[in-house]
């Protein structure tokens, strides 16, 4: 009873000071952190370390209330998204999307958020970061093939995430502009059939890590996304990847309320 009782009293102790130091922000403008070109994108993916599981729940909960402090502390300069992970990856339970018009202050997030009380049960999997840019059409591109690319996605809710990094070789960016254009027209041109039910975004990464691209998708239909990697793979532009995943983050769409719900089980 008395432990009971403890238990209680520090999870209303973690509580009320988590809502102490957060006071109420204006969040940042969402829409305009990821449509505008001159963003970064940073994918921070973490697994949760055993002796989370064999804490008292009500334990959990209260670590994952300070979570919730954490995101929303930051909310008035980031637009932070969550994916649950856990069941689709063996690479990570979570993953962070957080885009900034300043590196510097995704990095004072991750800090805050591996400084938490909940951060001392993450153990960091991998971070990616990229930079978004205006859409380049390459030279020659068909006006109907441009147009179509500015169709947007079907409505409705895209439950699954998927992430995949990439680079490409040395023999791709010795190649002459001509060459490559057409091969990313050939590559443009496989996607087609799937802009509609695969929503897609991409983040320049060459400087920022050592990768070329982070490529992002959402879509409620897996099979669409499997036949437009499987296209893909067939155009030969794709013979240029020297790295393609490796890993691929695989998770579901999740609000932080969602995120702390699952956890807290």
């Amino acid at each position: 009873m008395r432990s009971s009782i403890s238990i209680l009293v520090r999870v209303v102790v973690l509580v009320l000071v988590v809502l102490a130091i957060v006071p109420a922000v204006e969040a940042a403008d969402r829409d305009k952190l990821l449509s505008e070109p001159g963003v970064y994108g940073t994918f921070a993916s973490y697994s949760l370390d055993e002796a989370w599981g064999k804490q008292d729940q009500a334990v959990r909960i209260a670590q994952l209330t300070v979570l919730k402090g954490v995101v929303e502390q930051h909310r008035e300069k980031l637009a932070i998204d969550l994916y649950l992970l856990r069941g689709l990856s063996d690479q990570a339970d979570l993953l962070f999307r957080i885009h900034a018009t300043e590196l510097r202050e995704t990095q004072q997030f991750l800090l805050d958020l591996q400084g938490s009380l909940f951060g001392k049960h993450l153990k960091t999997a991998g971070v990616m970061h990229g930079l978004t840019k205006k859409p380049n059409y390459v030279p020659g591109m068909p006006e109907n093939l441009k147009t179509e690319l500015k169709i947007p996605s079907e409505p409705g809710p895209k439950p699954y995430v998927i992430v995949i990094p990439i680079r490409k070789n040395a023999d791709w960016w010795g190649l002459d502009q001509d060459k490559r254009a057409a091969m990313m027209q050939e590559h443009t041109e496989a996607t087609v059939p799937y802009l509609k039910t695969v929503k897609r975004k991409l983040y320049h990464s060459s400087g920022l890590d050592d990768l070329d691209f982070i490529t992002y998708f959402e879509t409620s239909k897996l099979e669409d996304f499997h036949s437009l990697v499987l296209a893909l793979e067939k155009v030969k532009e794709f013979q240029y990847n020297r790295r393609f995943g490796h890993p691929t983050l695989l998770g579901t769409v999740r609000s932080l309320d969602e995120i702390i719900e699952v956890l807290a089980q």
